[in-house]
């Protein structure tokens, strides 16, 4: 049977990596916020997400163009930092599932769904580093459709993954409180 790569931690090693992933996640995510105000503008107007979901070479162009050196450094460093933040935010969503996962659905067909979610996070991980050189690319001045295309592409795929991992923590989530509520009448 197909099972969670958490289901082997004991409860408080599980509980443990939960609260590190998070903090974690939250403090480098707050770095990158920091780094992505320098390079939102009338251009970019979602910063990095701007850069990544630019579609064509001209709309990449005319963001790196609105940005000055300072925009350009933080978009580096942003850049950098994510390759650390693309191991935390799937584990974290992945983690969430999996908790979710064992609470609902242990012993049941639904079961497999989760786990399949949770493997999929950590795809996210491989296109958003791929995705990422091609932004750096970019970045370094290689103008090219191709690179424009990677990032455009693999980006895509990641927020296709993500929003299917957090709209299931989510909808499982409010689940439970049903559950909840309905054994507490």
């Amino acid at each position: 049977m197909l099972t969670s790569p958490f289901s082997y931690l004991s409860k408080k090693a599980e509980k443990s990596f939960t609260f590190l992933i998070l903090f974690t996640t939250i403090v480098v995510g707050c770095f990158m916020i920091y780094f992505d105000s320098f390079l939102t503008n009338d251009i970019c107007k979602n910063g990095i997400i701007s850069f990544e979901l630019a579609s064509d070479v001209e709309d990449s162009k005319a963001i790196l163009n609105s940005w000055d050196l300072k925009s350009k450094i933080s978009a580096g460093l942003s850049l950098g930092l994510d390759y650390l933040f693309m191991l935390l935010y799937p584990s974290l969503i992945a983690v969430l599932i999996h908790k979710l996962n064992q609470k609902l659905w242990s012993n049941h067909p639904f079961y497999k769904v989760g786990v399949y979610i949770i493997f999929a996070q950590f795809f996210t991980a491989l296109f958003d580093a791929i995705e990422n050189v091609g932004l750096i690319q970019l970045l370094l001045g290689n103008i090219d459709q191709f690179w424009t295309s990677t990032a455009y592409y693999f980006a895509s795929i990641k927020f296709v993954l993500i929003i299917t991992g957090i709209a299931y923590i989510f909808i499982n989530f409010c689940y439970f409180l049903i559950q909840k509520f309905i054994k507490n009448e």
